[in-house]
């Protein structure tokens, strides 16, 4: 098994592309000064590219891992369907002024025979994505722990598109103590407000118009707790819900929470909790599109 960093075509401003664990942390103990981690699952778009711009600002080598991971996936989930572009991918990262790039492939994350673990946080991952998708975010937090171990960065970026995984990555970091800085990245939007996703690429024009209706969702819960003062949040996923009805989007939740722990609120007060975060998620076709805004704070 090689122990050098191999070099791919497209990669010709990358220090590295490696593709197994220990390329991986070889070429790590060697780099001098602070490392950004960005992981994704590839099929790159603009708001990735976001990520590599912020990192670039906080860390002597941003490092990109792209790696389709298999154990986020539920049961009739689309993984063998999830786009998949590496050499476009690679191509990106050496243009936005990535270092390097870690794909690995799944046996050598998960090698046969390996005997699996779990890492959760139940309190956050037991309802929205993790009510719908069941052992979905054990999977995210295992494969993390995994990617952070490899190349030990002193910065782990995550998007807030991702909502509650970024809540729950940032849980299992602190709660087990691992010396990495998690930063969160604002969600990149279309023109027309559809929040950026590697999904986005599987719509079809119609689609797209429909998948739009998460964006106006929000907005419509925006306008009522800000300009309003809604102050019932059954009102406002009531809101939300009408307008993914009228937009032909299937449904998966609507719902507004505390910022930070993700409960259930009996009362929508900003002031008293930093803001509140709206999260609609349904699908549109055999695609599932997800969304959130923060409420009350400022932010957007």
């Amino acid at each position: 098994m090689p122990t050098k960093p191999n070099t791919e075509a497209g990669a010709d401003s990358l220090a590295a592309v490696l593709c197994n664990v220990d390329a991986a942390r070889t070429y790590r103990a060697g780099l001098e000064g602070t490392v950004a981690l960005i992981p994704t699952m590839g099929a790159l778009h603009d708001g990735h590219l976001e990520h590599i711009r912020v990192c670039r600002g906080l860390a002597d080598h941003v490092l990109v891992s792209i790696f389709v991971n298999p154990t986020q996936f539920t049961q009739g989930e689309d993984y063998q369907r999830y786009p998949r572009s590496l050499e476009v991918d690679i191509r990106k990262c050496a243009e936005a002024g990535a270092t390097g790039v870690f794909t690995p492939n799944a046996e050598e994350l998960y090698p046969p025979g390996q005997l699996d673990i779990e890492i959760d946080s139940p309190a956050l991952t037991g309802g929205l994505e993790g009510r719908d998708r069941p052992g979905h975010f054990q999977g995210v937090c295992r494969v993390v722990v995994k990617l952070l171990n490899i190349l030990q960065p002193d910065i782990v970026s995550f998007g807030r598109k991702d909502y509650q995984q970024l809540r729950v990555v940032q849980a299992v970091v602190a709660d087990l103590m691992m010396p990495v800085r998690v930063i969160e990245v604002p969600t990149v939007r279309e023109a027309d407000g559809l929040a950026m996703s590697s999904r986005n690429v599987r719509l079809d024009a119609e689609q797209r118009r429909r998948g739009l209706g998460l964006y106006k969702a929000l907005m419509a819960a925006k306008r009522l707790v800000e300009q309003d003062g809604e102050t019932d949040p059954k009102a406002v996923e009531q809101a939300m819900c009408a307008v993914l009805q009228s937009h032909q989007v299937e449904i998966g939740y609507a719902a507004v929470r505390h910022p930070q722990t993700l409960s259930e609120l009996e009362c929508v007060e900003p002031a008293l909790t930093g803001g509140v975060v709206a999260l609609v998620a349904g699908d549109v076709g055999a695609v599932r599109l997800i969304d959130n805004m923060l409420l009350g704070s400022g932010d957007r």
